[in-house]
Protein backbone atom coordinates (compact mmCIF):
# COMPACT_ATOMS: atom_id res chain seq x y z
CA UNK A 1 0.00 0.00 0.00
CA UNK A 2 1.03 3.66 -1.04
CA UNK A 3 -1.39 6.72 -0.54
CA UNK A 4 -1.04 9.82 -2.98
CA UNK A 5 -2.21 13.00 -0.64
CA UNK A 6 -3.24 16.03 -3.09
CA UNK A 7 -5.39 18.51 -3.14
CA UNK A 8 -6.00 21.83 -5.11
CA UNK A 9 -2.74 23.08 -4.22
CA UNK A 10 -1.20 20.17 -6.52
CA UNK A 11 -2.70 21.29 -9.28
CA UNK A 12 -0.92 23.40 -11.68
CA UNK A 13 -4.66 25.45 -12.42
CA UNK A 14 -5.23 25.02 -8.84
CA UNK A 15 -4.85 27.07 -6.04
CA UNK A 16 -2.56 27.30 -3.13
CA UNK A 17 -4.05 28.77 -0.19
CA UNK A 18 -3.08 28.62 3.48
CA UNK A 19 -5.53 26.57 4.39
CA UNK A 20 -4.92 23.95 1.46
CA UNK A 21 -1.68 23.64 2.35
CA UNK A 22 -1.75 23.43 5.95
CA UNK A 23 -4.51 20.73 5.35
CA UNK A 24 -2.59 18.39 3.48
CA UNK A 25 0.46 18.97 6.11
CA UNK A 26 -1.82 17.92 8.89
CA UNK A 27 -2.84 14.53 6.76
CA UNK A 28 0.96 14.10 6.35
CA UNK A 29 1.40 14.26 9.77
CA UNK A 30 -1.49 12.04 11.29
CA UNK A 31 -0.27 9.04 8.05
CA UNK A 32 3.39 10.00 9.12
CA UNK A 33 2.91 9.14 12.98
CA UNK A 34 0.39 5.95 12.10
CA UNK A 35 3.71 4.24 9.81
CA UNK A 36 1.69 4.88 6.52
CA UNK A 37 3.61 5.21 3.46
CA UNK A 38 2.57 8.16 1.10
CA UNK A 39 4.02 11.06 -0.61
CA UNK A 40 2.67 14.26 -0.96
CA UNK A 41 2.52 16.07 -4.67
CA UNK A 42 2.29 19.53 -5.29
CA UNK A 43 1.83 22.01 -8.23
CA UNK A 44 4.85 22.39 -10.66
CA UNK A 45 3.89 26.01 -10.84
CA UNK A 46 3.62 26.67 -6.75
CA UNK A 47 6.58 23.83 -5.51
CA UNK A 48 8.86 23.32 -8.76
CA UNK A 49 10.87 21.66 -6.78
CA UNK A 50 9.28 19.00 -4.97
CA UNK A 51 6.95 15.95 -6.22
CA UNK A 52 5.10 17.09 -9.32
CA UNK A 53 1.65 16.28 -9.12
CA UNK A 54 1.69 16.29 -13.41
CA UNK A 55 4.46 13.56 -13.60
CA UNK A 56 3.55 10.97 -10.66
CA UNK A 57 3.56 7.59 -12.09
CA UNK A 58 -0.44 6.40 -11.06
CA UNK A 59 0.76 2.79 -11.17
CA UNK A 60 3.25 3.38 -7.37
CA UNK A 61 -0.23 3.96 -5.82
CA UNK A 62 -3.09 1.90 -4.22
CA UNK A 63 -4.89 4.83 -3.11
CA UNK A 64 -5.42 8.65 -3.65
CA UNK A 65 -6.07 11.00 -0.46
CA UNK A 66 -7.89 14.22 -2.10
CA UNK A 67 -7.60 16.60 0.71
CA UNK A 68 -9.67 20.21 1.34
CA UNK A 69 -11.17 22.57 -0.59
CA UNK A 70 -14.39 21.68 -2.71
CA UNK A 71 -15.15 18.14 -4.18
CA UNK A 72 -16.55 19.78 -7.38
CA UNK A 73 -14.25 20.87 -10.83
CA UNK A 74 -12.81 19.10 -13.81
CA UNK A 75 -9.24 18.72 -11.99
CA UNK A 76 -11.01 16.61 -9.50
CA UNK A 77 -12.69 14.30 -12.88
CA UNK A 78 -9.36 14.21 -14.30
CA UNK A 79 -7.80 12.36 -10.52
CA UNK A 80 -10.96 10.22 -10.80
CA UNK A 81 -9.67 9.54 -14.64
CA UNK A 82 -6.08 8.94 -13.74
CA UNK A 83 -6.17 7.25 -10.44
CA UNK A 84 -9.32 4.92 -11.35
CA UNK A 85 -7.78 1.91 -10.34
CA UNK A 86 -6.68 3.69 -7.02
CA UNK A 87 -9.16 3.50 -3.63
CA UNK A 88 -9.89 7.46 -3.80
CA UNK A 89 -10.48 9.36 -0.54
CA UNK A 90 -11.57 12.71 -0.19
CA UNK A 91 -10.97 14.31 3.46
CA UNK A 92 -11.96 17.56 4.84
CA UNK A 93 -13.86 18.44 1.21
CA UNK A 94 -16.30 20.85 1.11
CA UNK A 95 -19.60 18.70 -0.90
CA UNK A 96 -21.58 21.39 -2.42
CA UNK A 97 -23.86 18.48 -4.37
CA UNK A 98 -24.06 14.99 -3.19
CA UNK A 99 -25.10 14.27 -6.56
CA UNK A 100 -22.23 15.30 -8.62
CA UNK A 101 -20.09 12.79 -10.39
CA UNK A 102 -16.65 14.79 -8.92
CA UNK A 103 -18.25 13.43 -5.39
CA UNK A 104 -19.69 10.38 -6.14
CA UNK A 105 -16.74 9.24 -8.03
CA UNK A 106 -14.79 8.78 -4.35
CA UNK A 107 -14.96 5.82 -2.55
CA UNK A 108 -15.34 7.74 0.69
CA UNK A 109 -15.74 11.18 1.46
CA UNK A 110 -15.25 12.48 5.08
CA UNK A 111 -16.31 16.22 4.35
CA UNK A 112 -15.75 19.40 6.05
CA UNK A 113 -19.34 21.15 5.16
CA UNK A 114 -22.23 19.17 3.70
CA UNK A 115 -26.05 20.37 3.89
CA UNK A 116 -25.25 23.01 6.46
CA UNK A 117 -23.54 20.82 8.90
CA UNK A 118 -19.74 21.28 9.43
CA UNK A 119 -17.10 19.69 11.51
CA UNK A 120 -13.56 21.62 12.42
CA UNK A 121 -11.38 22.35 9.15
CA UNK A 122 -8.11 20.15 8.85
CA UNK A 123 -5.90 23.36 8.69
CA UNK A 124 -6.57 23.82 12.42
CA UNK A 125 -3.93 22.16 14.22
CA UNK A 126 -1.53 21.38 11.34
CA UNK A 127 2.18 22.91 12.45
CA UNK A 128 3.74 26.11 11.74
CA UNK A 129 6.74 28.20 12.23
CA UNK A 130 7.20 31.71 12.96
CA UNK A 131 9.13 33.63 10.27
CA UNK A 132 9.85 37.39 10.29
CA UNK A 133 7.12 39.37 9.80
CA UNK A 134 8.58 42.18 7.06
CA UNK A 135 7.28 45.01 5.42
CA UNK A 136 7.90 45.80 2.02
CA UNK A 137 7.80 49.19 1.26
CA UNK A 138 8.93 50.53 -2.39
CA UNK A 139 9.21 53.39 -4.07
CA UNK A 140 6.69 55.08 -7.05
CA UNK A 141 8.95 56.25 -10.58
CA UNK A 142 10.33 59.40 -9.27
CA UNK A 143 11.00 61.03 -12.88
CA UNK A 144 12.87 64.38 -11.35
CA UNK A 145 15.36 62.19 -11.16
CA UNK A 146 15.98 61.89 -14.61
CA UNK A 147 18.33 58.96 -15.93
CA UNK A 148 19.97 58.60 -13.10
CA UNK A 149 16.77 56.91 -11.55
CA UNK A 150 16.93 53.35 -11.77
CA UNK A 151 13.26 52.01 -10.36
CA UNK A 152 12.64 49.58 -12.02
CA UNK A 153 15.44 47.83 -12.43
CA UNK A 154 16.13 48.06 -8.87
CA UNK A 155 12.91 47.00 -7.77
CA UNK A 156 12.95 44.13 -10.16
CA UNK A 157 16.08 43.13 -8.62
CA UNK A 158 15.01 43.29 -4.77
CA UNK A 159 11.64 41.55 -5.74
CA UNK A 160 13.01 38.45 -6.94
CA UNK A 161 15.45 38.66 -4.26
CA UNK A 162 12.92 38.79 -1.57
CA UNK A 163 10.88 35.83 -3.42
CA UNK A 164 13.94 33.63 -2.16
CA UNK A 165 13.41 34.87 1.54
CA UNK A 166 11.79 32.78 3.89
CA UNK A 167 9.41 35.98 6.13
CA UNK A 168 6.27 36.80 6.04
CA UNK A 169 5.96 39.58 3.73
CA UNK A 170 3.56 42.18 3.86
CA UNK A 171 3.21 45.13 0.94
CA UNK A 172 2.95 48.72 2.31
CA UNK A 173 2.37 51.99 0.81
CA UNK A 174 3.08 55.19 2.72
CA UNK A 175 0.36 56.99 0.86
CA UNK A 176 -2.75 57.53 2.43
CA UNK A 177 -6.19 57.91 1.26
CA UNK A 178 -9.93 58.44 3.35
CA UNK A 179 -11.61 56.60 0.65
CA UNK A 180 -9.12 53.43 -0.03
CA UNK A 181 -9.77 50.64 2.53
CA UNK A 182 -6.31 48.88 1.74
CA UNK A 183 -4.47 52.12 2.54
CA UNK A 184 -4.06 53.47 5.71
CA UNK A 185 -6.09 57.02 6.62
CA UNK A 186 -3.50 58.65 8.88
CA UNK A 187 -0.06 58.70 9.72
CA UNK A 188 -0.69 56.95 13.05
CA UNK A 189 -2.60 53.98 11.49
CA UNK A 190 0.36 53.29 9.37
CA UNK A 191 3.00 53.56 12.21
CA UNK A 192 0.93 51.34 14.59
CA UNK A 193 1.61 48.49 11.20
CA UNK A 194 4.94 49.38 11.40
CA UNK A 195 5.55 48.79 15.00
CA UNK A 196 4.30 45.29 14.21
CA UNK A 197 6.82 44.31 11.90
CA UNK A 198 10.17 42.84 11.84
CA UNK A 199 11.95 43.92 9.49
CA UNK A 200 11.17 46.58 6.59
CA UNK A 201 12.58 46.32 3.16
CA UNK A 202 12.09 49.50 1.13
CA UNK A 203 13.62 51.97 -1.08
CA UNK A 204 12.36 54.80 0.31
CA UNK A 205 12.84 57.65 2.42
CA UNK A 206 9.96 57.64 4.71
CA UNK A 207 9.77 53.99 4.42
CA UNK A 208 13.53 53.87 6.13
CA UNK A 209 12.88 57.16 8.50
CA UNK A 210 9.58 55.84 9.67
CA UNK A 211 10.65 52.33 10.02
CA UNK A 212 13.54 53.52 12.55
CA UNK A 213 10.98 55.80 14.20
CA UNK A 214 9.24 53.03 14.95
CA UNK A 215 12.40 51.02 16.24
CA UNK A 216 12.32 48.61 13.49
CA UNK A 217 15.37 47.86 11.29
CA UNK A 218 15.18 48.63 7.41
CA UNK A 219 17.32 47.39 4.68
CA UNK A 220 17.22 50.51 2.88
CA UNK A 221 17.83 50.30 -1.20
CA UNK A 222 18.35 53.15 -3.01
CA UNK A 223 16.71 53.32 -6.35
CA UNK A 224 18.81 56.32 -7.83
CA UNK A 225 22.17 55.75 -9.08
CA UNK A 226 24.88 58.07 -7.87
CA UNK A 227 23.07 58.37 -4.59
CA UNK A 228 19.30 59.78 -3.87
CA UNK A 229 17.59 60.96 -0.70
CA UNK A 230 17.22 57.64 0.78
CA UNK A 231 21.42 57.38 0.71
CA UNK A 232 21.84 60.49 1.98
CA UNK A 233 18.81 59.82 5.18
CA UNK A 234 20.52 56.82 6.13
CA UNK A 235 23.93 59.43 6.45
CA UNK A 236 22.20 61.65 8.04
CA UNK A 237 20.66 59.01 10.48
CA UNK A 238 23.73 56.85 10.80
CA UNK A 239 21.98 53.69 9.48
CA UNK A 240 24.47 51.74 7.82
CA UNK A 241 21.77 49.27 5.95
CA UNK A 242 22.13 50.63 2.85
CA UNK A 243 22.19 49.26 -0.72
CA UNK A 244 23.19 51.15 -3.46
CA UNK A 245 21.05 50.82 -7.02
CA UNK A 246 24.13 50.15 -8.62
CA UNK A 247 24.56 46.83 -5.95
CA UNK A 248 20.78 46.45 -6.07
CA UNK A 249 21.47 42.94 -7.98
CA UNK A 250 24.25 41.56 -5.55
CA UNK A 251 22.10 38.72 -3.95
CA UNK A 252 24.66 38.61 -1.07
CA UNK A 253 25.04 41.78 -0.35
CA UNK A 254 21.53 41.96 -0.05
CA UNK A 255 21.82 38.33 2.18
CA UNK A 256 24.12 40.19 4.64
CA UNK A 257 22.68 43.28 5.14
CA UNK A 258 18.85 41.44 5.36
CA UNK A 259 20.93 38.49 8.52
CA UNK A 260 22.32 42.05 10.06
CA UNK A 261 18.40 43.43 10.08
CA UNK A 262 17.17 40.28 11.83
CA UNK A 263 20.19 40.13 14.07
CA UNK A 264 19.43 41.51 17.96
CA UNK A 265 22.33 43.79 16.85
CA UNK A 266 20.38 45.00 14.00
CA UNK A 267 17.18 45.43 16.59
CA UNK A 268 19.55 47.04 19.28
CA UNK A 269 20.71 49.58 16.36
CA UNK A 270 17.21 50.25 14.95
CA UNK A 271 16.25 50.84 18.45
CA UNK A 272 19.03 53.86 18.98
CA UNK A 273 17.76 55.47 16.20
CA UNK A 274 14.10 55.36 17.01
CA UNK A 275 15.27 57.88 19.90
CA UNK A 276 14.05 61.65 19.45
CA UNK A 277 16.71 63.59 18.12
CA UNK A 278 17.72 67.06 18.18
CA UNK A 279 16.60 68.51 14.54
CA UNK A 280 18.77 71.12 12.79
CA UNK A 281 16.44 72.03 10.18
CA UNK A 282 13.43 73.14 12.79
CA UNK A 283 16.04 75.00 14.36
CA UNK A 284 17.20 76.93 11.13
CA UNK A 285 13.28 77.31 10.08
CA UNK A 286 12.27 78.87 13.82
CA UNK A 287 16.27 81.44 13.58
CA UNK A 288 14.91 82.13 10.33
CA UNK A 289 11.59 83.51 11.68
CA UNK A 290 12.81 85.44 14.47
CA UNK A 291 15.43 87.29 12.26
CA UNK A 292 13.06 88.68 9.63
CA UNK A 293 11.07 91.00 10.85
CA UNK A 294 7.07 91.02 10.63
CA UNK A 295 5.41 93.69 8.15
Amino acid sequence: MRALVIGWASFRHGEATAGDVLSMRRVDEVLSTMGLPHDLAWSPVYRPDDLNYEEVDPARYSHVVFVCGPAHGWQVQEVHRRFAHCHRIAVGVSVIDPEDDTVTGFDQVFARDHDGLGTPDLSLGARTSEVLVTGVILAPPQPEYGDSGHHADVHASVREWIAGIDCARVPLDTRLASSDWERCETPDQFMSILSHLDVVITTRLHGLALSLQAGVPALAIDPVAGGGKVTAQADALGWPALVRAEEADDRELLDSWWRWCSSVQGRAVAALRSLPSDNGLLRDMVKALKSRPVR
